[in-house]
């Protein structure tokens, strides 16, 4: 079970060295497998304002751009991305930056123009269109974040979490869940839980006039809840919900996918969303 810490202080206020937390709540019999920080291969990567675009007079492919990183002078890096305009927000790979995979970056040329870093994909850092649909998979990541030129890359993005991995024994079921890990947490550090209470806004209608729900067997499944919701739009998740699943180790999908997940992941419940227009009968059968 991974624990997204930032999720975490939703519920819990601590402010604590993920070391020691991990260490008191395997001693309070939460046992901690590991933890992993978000973005911790990279380092000197930042956000960079692409201010001019040259073509490279010895190369076909290659441009020379000058590039704002939030210093009094621009930078000028070399790339072969075709995807670039000028005041694109990217990021910058400055000299002796590291990214994924052990990839260190130092200043060089490039058809014998100095290139003084190099401009980064979504994959260079270690990330997939699940994690930002709206950029494109071959070229520079441009971004469409609140950013400035110079903000360290993995802040800019929220690639800053710390993931907290748990081994969770069966007959701890309600550990299975960030509210369970929470209150396991509130008791370590003898901190209050905040919990919120959903507020579920109901429209017309009755969902058992759309739908039937039976179960064939209650002695192993006493329960089974369904709720329709109609005039829904399907499309990415804002990013808030992405990084969390991320950090939680789900891959984002879509925006009802990650809905169900999300919940499932906090408190603990399993879900999984339909398509009404595709269960026969209009009956759910346990």
């Amino acid at each position: 079970m991974n624990l997204s810490m930032k999720w975490l202080k939703e519920f819990v206020d601590i402010d604590i060295k993920p070391r020691d937390f991990s260490e008191a709540m395997t001693i309070s019999g939460s046992k901690v497998e590991g933890y992993e920080i978000e973005g911790s291969e990279i380092s000197n990567v930042v956000v960079g304002k692409i201010l001019s675009i040259v073509p490279h007079q010895d190369s076909d492919h290659l441009v020379i751009c000058q590039v704002d990183i939030g210093e009094s002078e621009p930078i000028q890096i070399v790339t072969g991305a075709s995807n670039l305009t000028v005041g694109d927000l990217v990021p910058a790979a400055l000299n002796n930056s590291t990214l994924p995979g052990g990839i260190k970056i130092k200043k060089g040329k490039l058809r014998g123009v100095e290139s003084n870093g190099m401009l980064c994909s979504l994959g260079e850092l270690g990330l997939t269109l699940n994690d930002f649909p709206y950029a494109i998979e071959d070229g520079i990541f441009v971004l469409q974040e609140d950013c400035q030129p110079g903000q360290p890359i993995c802040e800019a993005i929220g690639l800053n979490d710390i993931k907290v991995e748990f081994e969770i024994t069966s007959n701890r079921p309600d550990c299975f869940s960030v509210i369970g890990l929470a209150r396991e947490a509130a008791a370590t550090f003898d901190k209050p839980l905040t919990l919120h209470t959903p507020v579920v806004k109901a429209g017309n209608g009755s969902c058992k006039d759309m739908l039937d729900v039976k179960i064939e067997e209650p002695s192993l499944c006493s329960v089974y809840s369904a709720r329709i919701v109609e005039n829904v739009r399907v499309k990415p998740s804002p990013r808030w919900m992405r990084e969390r699943l991320r950090a939680m180790g789900v891959r984002p999908i879509n925006n009802i996918v990650d809905i169900t997940n999300y919940v499932m992941l906090e408190y603990g419940q399993p879900m999984h969303a339909f398509d009404l227009r595709f269960i026969e009968d209009k009956k759910i059968r346990v």
